[in-house]
């Protein structure tokens, strides 16, 4: 049966900490997997734009001895009405694996279903597993033993995720939930987590300790926390809904005074694009306790993992 990479969720706490010690080893010795996945081609389909994912993807099969290609949706036969069965089943006869930046999350399912090869979700409108895969694995360097590297550093930790309850909210409940990790939500009422979303993280928690809750409470919400976390209130597609939005998310920028109530040492995540004085202040984005760029560079070493995983001949 082929195996795909389309939620954190399906992942057993096992098999994620094995992803994060092989990210990990994947970057400190690069040399040692520069031909993992030689001869081989990762094909990425773009319905929606990106700077990271597109980069990292390229940059990543290039460094593992592979190729990939760019895959517009207007640029192939699937913008133009082609089934995603057919076009799974077409390009599982060229390629040897699928990263797909998609609107729809049926999408994925569909290509893994009809397709033989494996399935990367790169992003959807309900998942992003790929960004919070690099983003367990840069906690996990932050609060790793100096020197060291421990895929259960995070286990007992608490991440505080404040804004929008997207894809990015849901991802991070299942990466919680799969490491142990303690995940608040802090969002308006009205944008809250998917409920289908918030019982199948609280399911998997259940097994590992994570506590997971969701409040409109901005003070509270972010006490004790070791990460605070947010993303752009407007993501892609809602452009029409963004003035709507700033004023609904008003008091839910993390500034230095939302930063100061969470933990001593605590780090500040973002996704990025960042939009500096609406969702984070720029004092906190570019300050001291921010981490970001090393969030995005572990982009790159996450997938790389991910890809050889799922790839690599045995």
């Amino acid at each position: 049966m082929t195996r795909h990479f389309l939620s954190v969720a399906d992942l057993t706490p096992a098999k994620a900490r094995e992803l994060l010690t092989l990210a990990h080893d994947i970057k400190v010795h690069p040399e040692a997997y520069r031909q993992a996945l030689s001869g081989q081609t990762l094909g990425m389909i773009f319905q929606k734009s990106s700077t990271r994912t597109r980069v990292s993807f390229e940059v990543g099969m290039y460094q593992l001895g592979g190729h990939a290609l760019f895959l517009s949706s207007q640029d192939i036969q699937i913008g133009r009405g082609e089934t995603i069965a057919d076009t799974a089943q077409v390009l599982s006869r060229y390629l040897d694996a699928i990263m797909a930046r998609v609107f729809g999350h049926d999408i994925l399912e569909d290509l893994a279903a009809h397709g033989s090869i494996p399935v990367v979700n790169g992003l959807s409108d309900l998942l992003h597993p790929c960004q919070t895969m690099a983003d367990a694995l840069t906690l996990a360097e932050t609060w790793s033993p100096a020197g060291g590297f421990d895929p259960n550093a995070l286990a007992g930790k608490t991440l505080v995720y404040v804004g929008d309850g997207n894809n990015m909210a849901h991802s991070l409940l299942y990466t919680g939930a799969v490491f142990g990790m303690n995940v608040t939500v802090v969002a308006p009422r009205g944008y809250w987590p998917d409920l289908g979303v918030m019982d199948r993280a609280r399911a998997i928690a259940a097994e590992t300790g994570a506590v997971l809750a969701v409040t409109d409470d901005t003070v509270a919400g972010v006490v004790g926390a070791d990460c605070i976390y947010t993303d752009v209130w407007a993501s892609m597609g809602q452009e029409e809904e963004a003035a709507q939005r700033l004023r609904d998310f008003a008091g839910f920028q993390v500034d230095s005074a939302m930063m100061g109530r969470a933990n001593t040492g605590a780090v500040f995540m973002h996704c990025l694009p960042a939009h500096r004085g609406e969702e984070v202040s720029a004092e906190v984005c570019d300050g001291p306790q921010s981490i970001i760029f090393d969030e995005a560079e572990n982009r790159l070493h996450a997938q790389k993992a991910i890809l050889v995983d799922l790839m690599q001949k045995r």
